[in-house]
């Protein structure tokens, strides 16, 4: 599977991405990031491998603990593919916005 569709799948679970979103406010360890979710440390644990595997995440070794750090390099990557079809919807909303004009002009 090639980078870009590892991270879509990865960002495709609410869990992994509200996982992203505590990690966006600084590291944490599997048990931090664990405690909001209602679901076992191991289903947790599944989670960071998936992000870790689509390089949304890195993990460290400092003595016992393990920090979780999110990575957002891959996000780039996603926000480069989207805007490529940024073009493609200004020019729907444009076409919408000329139709609006029309029918209030027929009204």
């Amino acid at each position: 599977m090639d980078r870009l569709s590892e991270v879509f799948s990865a960002l495709a679970d609410p869990t992994r991405r509200a996982i992203l979103a505590r990690l966006a406010e600084g590291e944490a360890t599997v048990n931090q990031i664990a405690e909001p979710f209602p679901i076992s440390l191991q289903a947790i644990s599944k989670h960071l491998k998936v992000l870790e595997k689509a390089g949304l995440i890195t993990r460290g070794r400092e003595a016992q603990w393990r920090p979780c750090r999110l990575d957002a390099a891959p996000l780039r990557e996603v926000a480069d593919w989207v805007t490529g079809y940024q073009v493609f919807w200004e020019e729907r909303y444009d076409q919408l916005s000329e139709y609006l004009k029309r029918i209030q002009k027929e009204h």
